[in-house]
């Protein structure tokens, strides 16, 4: 059978680096509480873990032994991002698909599917009504068809950078889109893009071929796996690796994620800068496998292995996931959550309250408002945070890991995410949003050293509370 890697060019680094056996070997040693020990002693000092480290902390299932996992995970997480959330909502851009996913909605071969891709003057209305409840950082979303090309991307990112709406602006488009080549990638980071993103779905092989069946692109797994490689060597340093949990052994998809950020930091210097972890929902014509099902006491636990397994890596928890269970996972290592999320084409004008599961890809957990996320985090002791400064500063992949690893990043990354909680709670904020916040930032202000840092972020804050002047960062 011809495949994608017959005609295009992988990457200088291709291989298929997920070896099974060891994997499952790995996965079959018995529980060992001195090997946690030490796996949680390596990760605290900010490190990551190996697969054997990662593997024995995949084993240990005792609620007593696991309790160790999470509260390690918790003390690494603020040591490393404090308590800032990143947050972000996804915009759907089109449906149109050649793959035949079992998993999805929008597969070709699901006639319940409505099939829409937006218009430019969609798009922007779109963007508008993101603007206008204070988003700033979103990630657009194409399915895999001729149709999205890069320069079709690229032309969406733009379209999207240029759309004001009051004192509202998107500052970084990442992207969720099929494999490109190395061309197609350039195309898409000259428009300006942050991370580009994909999820290899599952690393084990035979499920992998079982759920994308056919001859469609997708069906080719060394293409799929390496498509962040090819993005790096084009010049996107930002890119977003993920597995969709419930497809195979969540214990053999947790190696999987090691595996591919230990071979991009052994070949490009730097490991992925998030890893996503979504798991199966509900979608239109979909039948559910129910063997891998991932219960909630299992994925906080992955959450937390994950954490510890890399600790410089942002980890992104969606809505996908019920408002409970993300209250309990962010503490457990989380990074960024999307937030006042909607999934249906055109659906930030025009789905209301309710998801129309027809219309969109698979059912989310989390429909609250932007606003009502922002307050609980605020009222749970976190730091909403729309900050891309280091995005527009350069300070990214490689540059990115100078900063982050020897715990500078926090000069930096506070008083942004200070900054742009300000905007907010001025131009967008409900009243017990606005008060939580103000308490937030005091809080906050009176835990920075004295000095000019200090005295500068003071500035900006009374600059925004003031003026119109925004965008103000360090």
């Amino acid at each position: 059978m011809s495949t994608v890697t017959d005609h295009w060019r992988l990457s200088e680094s291709a291989a298929d680096f997920i070896d099974e056996e060891r994997l499952n070997g790995l996965l079959s040693r018995p529980a060992d509480r001195g090997r946690v020990r030490e796996a949680i002693a390596k990760a605290m000092g900010k490190e990551p873990l190996d697969f054997d480290e990662t593997a024995a902390l995949v084993a240990a299932g005792e609620p007593d032994v696991c309790e160790e996992v999470f509260d390690a995970a918790r003390r690494l997480k603020r040591d490393v991002y404090g308590n800032r959330i990143v947050l972000f909502a996804p915009l759907y851009v089109g449906n149109q698909c050649t793959n035949d996913c079992r998993y999805c909605a929008f597969r070709r071969s699901n006639p319940a599917a409505v099939r829409r891709t937006l218009s430019p003057a969609e798009l922007r209305a779109q963007v508008e009504a993101m603007e206008n409840k204070g988003h700033r950082r979103i990630i657009l979303v194409f399915g895999e068809h001729p149709r999205y090309s890069p320069g079709f991307i690229a032309d969406c990112v733009g379209e999207v950078y240029s759309v004001r709406a009051g004192r509202g602006e998107i500052r970084r488009v990442n992207i969720n889109a099929a494999p490109l080549d190395h061309e197609g990638f350039r195309t898409v980071k000259a428009a300006g893009i942050g991370t580009y993103q994909i999820f290899q779905e599952t690393y084990h092989h035979a499920t992998y071929e079982l759920i994308h069946p056919g001859h469609a692109p997708k069906a080719d797994y060394l293409w799929r796996l390496d498509a962040v490689a090819r993005a790096m060597e084009a010049g996107c340093d930002d890119v977003g690796i993920g597995a969709l949990f419930g497809l195979y052994d969540w214990r053999f998809e947790v190696l999987g994620l090691v595996a591919h950020a230990r071979h991009l930091a052994g070949h490009y210097g730097v490991g992925p800068h998030t890893i996503s972890f979504p798991r199966l929902q509900p979608a239109s014509g979909v039948r559910l496998p129910e063997r891998w099902r991932v219960p909630d006491d299992e994925f906080k636990r992955l959450v937390a292995i994950l954490r510890l397994a890399v600790p410089y890596t942002g980890l992104i928890l969606t809505a996908r996931e019920a408002p409970a269970l993300r209250r309990e996972a962010l503490a457990l290592g989380v990074s960024q959550i999307d937030a006042g999320s909607r999934i249906e084409l055109g659906g930030y004008t025009e789905a209301g309250d309710a998801q129309v599961l027809d219309h969109e890809q698979f059912r989310l957990g989390d429909i609250r408002p932007l606003d009502e996320v922002m307050c609980e985090l605020l009222l749970d002791g976190y730091v909403p945070s729309f900050c891309t400064a280091c995005y527009r500063l350069g300070r990214t992949g490689e540059h990115f890991m100078e900063f982050a690893i020897p715990g500078f990043i926090q000069r930096f990354c506070t008083p942004n995410a200070l900054a742009t909680l300000m905007e907010y709670l001025v131009d967008y904020a409900g009243p017990a949003t606005r008060a939580a916040g103000e308490a937030a930032v005091e809080r906050e202000l009176d835990g920075l050293p004295e000095g000019d840092r200090k005295d500068a972020l003071q500035g900006r804050l009374r600059q925004i509370r003031e003026t119109d002047e925004r965008d103000l960062y360090i």
